[in-house]
């Protein structure tokens, strides 16, 4: 049976009950508690409710919204709720029909609004709690990206960053308290960042301008291997990119990545889409500190590293829609318990070198069938004064759908 709304969220921006609609007015003033962050009870006041600032953690406020289930209770956010807001997550606890949502407009779609930029045409991107390395793999030539900052020392960071990464020439727009008396933009180029006394409430714009050597993630698989830093445990480009296309990434799917090396397939992986995710395992700590450098170098911040030795750091993980082991393969049980616990439709796709694991993925292809074939590239080196073809081991690798 559905009930009545009895929730009812409702974003408030700089310029506090001024610029609530009169239903959401309304809703504040019938409400019997109100709950949100300190700056939000400050901007909707006066409040005739009981009223809580959100707990730390965040999570412990949920319980006791839904403790005030069926009576009228409202939910202070900034802007759109259900824009990186605390909308999505409570629409998980409770039905949509006990909802009702107010929302105001976006930091993102203000700040297209200010800078006249098109917000289908630009990458919107939060910070907020979140790594700043996450913004690599939109940093392309001439990209307009929109960015909800964590605090004050976002923007000089991003600064910072696109320096280093041959992007100094950007110009960076920081607006701050948007549609409120104390609203700011000011602009700055990267290499000569100089805004200081931030307000902590501030949404950063990019245009990047990227150098002829600037490191751009390109968007195909198959990065330089000179992008990796490895001990000589990494899965070289070319084959890399024929190991991609066998994995077949779709959006938002979980890869575990056996024999994790220098991280390079789960690296890519997470880049073929913002929602992928990775679970690494390696046994060896250093190989996982330098696997954890490189994701974070590329901007792959998806990819979760376990230290552990197959199959026993399988345990307890969740499902994945895809498995590669590019090493361990031949570890008793390795390929038992990924198996068992991929997906059905999942795609596993094992690279041997060695010829006891391609014994093993011989007797495997019989049991189970899939693809099989043998990967082998050279490259041109010099030799001498003069130039030749370098073999690289050749590579089997067997690729097999679950049924």
């Amino acid at each position: 049976m559905t009930k009545a709304p009895w929730l009812t969220i409702i974003g408030i921006g700089e310029n506090g009950r001024a610029g609530l609609s009169p239903a959401a007015q309304d809703a504040l003033d019938r409400a019997e508690f109100v709950i949100g962050g300190a700056r939000h009870l400050e901007l909707a006041a006066p409040l005739r409710a009981d009223t809580q600032t959100w707990p730390s953690p965040f999570a412990e406020g949920y319980p006791v919204i839904l403790a005030r289930r069926g009576q009228p209770t409202c939910v202070l956010a900034t802007g759109n709720p259900f824009h990186y807001g605390v909308g999505a997550e409570l629409a998980r606890l409770v039905p949509a029909d006990e909802i009702i949502c107010h929302p105001q407009p976006s930091a993102f779609s203000l700040a297209a609004a200010r800078l006249g930029w098109s917000l289908p045409d630009c990458e919107c991107v939060s910070l907020h709690g979140r790594a700043l390395e996450r913004i690599i793999p939109d940093l392309q030539p001439g990209a307009r990206i929109l960015i909800l900052s964590w605090d004050g020392s976002t923007p000089g960071k991003l600064a910072e960053l696109l320096e280093a990464r041959g992007m100094g020439a950007s110009t960076i727009s920081v607006l701050e308290a948007m549609g409120g008396p104390r609203e700011r933009i000011r602009h700055a180029i990267a290499d000569t960042f100089n805004i200081a006394d931030l307000d902590p409430l501030n949404t950063v714009a990019i245009e990047v301008a990227a150098s002829r050597d600037a490191r751009v993630v390109p968007l195909t698989p198959g990065l330089p291997d000179s992008w990796f830093e490895n001990d000589g445990q990494l899965t070289k480009a070319e084959i890399r990119a024929l190991t991609l296309a066998a994995l077949a990434p779709k959006a938002g799917e979980l890869l575990w990545d056996i024999g994790l090396g220098a991280g390079s397939v789960g690296i890519e992986w997470c880049l073929r889409h913002p929602r992928n995710r990775c679970i690494g395992v390696e046994e060896r700590p250093e190989r996982a500190e330098r696997a954890r450098r490189n994701a974070l170098e590329l901007g792959a911040t998806a990819l979760d590293i376990r230290i552990g030795q197959a199959p026993e750091a399988l345990a307890d993980l969740p499902a994945p829609d895809a498995v590669f082991i590019g090493g361990g393969a031949s570890q008793p049980g390795v390929f038992d318990v990924a198996w068992a616990a991929l997906k059905p439709g999942g795609r596993l796709v094992v690279n041997a070198v060695t010829l006891e694991t391609e014994t093993l993925l011989g007797a495997l292809y019989a049991q189970h069938g899939g693809a099989m074939r043998r990967l082998a590239f050279s490259r041109l080196e010099a030799v001498g004064g003069m130039h030749g073809w370098r073999a690289a081991m050749p590579v089997m690798q067997w690729v097999v759908v679950k049924p």
